[in-house]
């Protein structure tokens, strides 16, 4: 899974100037307009609305455009719908992705995907087609000049949290989706600041890829996260980390 996380690294990484271009803010609205109609308006009663008002504070998202986004799911303001989709398929080298859909326009979402798979060496796939390979869990980073790794492991463990391992210059977490938030929050608690906390999928297995093949994934990967509709992209690659801070600068 290692190829998978150091892409979520790479992603977050980017996340300002992403913020800078209003893609990520488009992504962030949807996705609270989407969580607040699903769950409802409160964040103490719908982990998944508490889960996306954190990512819209920690990229200095407005308080006031977070409670429009929020009311126009609730119906208290008018606003799109949008309908949750995951589509299923295989990038160049064999490369299982799944890809996470919010869209208010399934026939020309769908169009767009498919383009996206083709242009870059893959192809789109029936549902189920690689589901089979993802386990959903959570994911939390922080950074290791904050804590020693033996002292947040057993923050962690107390918590409910999985795993813990250190990868690079941060220290991957993993729990239970029925964890997280009780994972996320004794970290915070502690004082340490939470690079990135998601509920993700993780590959079981991953496959190895380099070259032509390593440039086409990461930049497939790439074009689905700058599109509007993709809520997150998910894929069972791995790439040394040479290969991987070539390609993706």
């Amino acid at each position: 899974m290692s190829g998978h996380s150091k892409w979520s690294t790479i992603k977050h990484k980017k996340a300002i100037t992403d913020a800078r271009r209003g893609k990520l803010f488009t992504k962030l609205i949807r996705e609270l307009t989407s969580a607040a109609r699903a769950g409802g308006g409160d964040t103490n009663m719908n982990p998944r609305l508490r889960t996306a008002v954190a990512a819209a504070k920690s990229s200095n998202m407005p308080l006031d455009t977070i409670t429009r986004a929020v009311k126009k799911g609730t119906g208290e303001l008018p606003g799109e719908v949008y309908e949750e989709i995951l589509y299923e398929g295989y990038g160049a080298g064999g490369v299982a992705i799944m890809v996470d859909i919010l869209t208010d326009n399934k026939n020309r979402t769908v169009a767009e995907i498919r383009h996206l798979f083709s242009k870059h060496g893959g192809n789109l796939g029936e549902n189920g087609c690689v589901a089979w390979m993802f386990d959903r869990k959570g994911l939390i980073t922080v950074e290791i000049e904050q804590i020693e790794e033996d002292d947040l492991l057993e923050l962690v463990v107390e918590a409910g949290g999985d795993d813990l391992k250190q990868e690079g210059d941060v220290y991957e977490i993993y729990t239970a989706p029925e964890t997280f938030d009780d994972v996320r929050n004794a970290i915070e608690e502690r004082g340490l600041t939470v690079g990135m906390a998601e509920v993700t999928l993780m590959p079981q297995n991953t496959v190895q890829i380099e070259g032509k093949q390593a440039e086409q994934v990461l930049r497939f990967m790439e074009a689905l996260d700058d599109h509007d509709d993709v809520r997150h992209a998910y894929a069972n690659f791995d790439i040394s980390d040479e290969v991987m801070a070539e390609l993706a600068t």
